[in-house]
């Protein structure tokens, strides 16, 4: 099984990169999750929805085949750690991939959402994307250590 993090943003300042790499670290080989980025489309007046357009292309070109594509985005399913835990152990149980989308500044283009598995939300709050990358890598570690009874996670 891998996950691998579509991320559209440029450079990430160096707390983000040191936190996603601390949760990276503590997961063990087999449960591979990897980080790709995205360039932003180049924000030169044109509308939202043009801009969200050619992210969702660029990240289009980027999904494998066979490859649960989830997005994750502030209007989508809440979710819970719990709930991640559950929908990684299935993946794993059946060998299968997933690329999870980060979208960036304007969101994510609603057709991309359409075609997508599923559409989480980490909150009804708006996170920076930074902050999001960060959020997700603990959130993935936290799944992880629920499925193998580690006791990183106490709730």
């Amino acid at each position: 099984m891998a996950i691998r993090v579509l991320a559209v943003g440029a450079k990430m300042p160096r707390w983000v990169d040191t936190g996603v790499d601390e949760y990276q670290k503590r997961l063990p080989r087999d449960f591979k999750v990897s980080w790709h980025s995205i360039p932003p489309a180049k924000r030169q007046g044109d509308a939202p929805q043009r801009l969200m357009a050619a992210e969702a292309d660029a990240i289009r070109r980027q999904i494998k085949p066979r490859e649960h594509l989830v997005v994750l985005d502030v209007g989508g399913t809440l979710v819970s750690t719990e709930a991640i835990a559950a929908q990684i152990a299935r993946w794993q149980l059946n060998g299968e991939s997933a690329a999870i989308v980060i979208g960036g500044p304007d969101g994510i283009d609603p057709e991309l959402g359409q075609s997508a598995t599923a559409q989480w939300s980490l909150g009804r709050i708006t996170l920076p994307h930074p902050l999001v990358r960060v959020i997700l890598a603990e959130q993935l570690y936290r799944a992880w250590s629920i499925n193998a009874q580690h006791p990183y996670h106490r709730a």
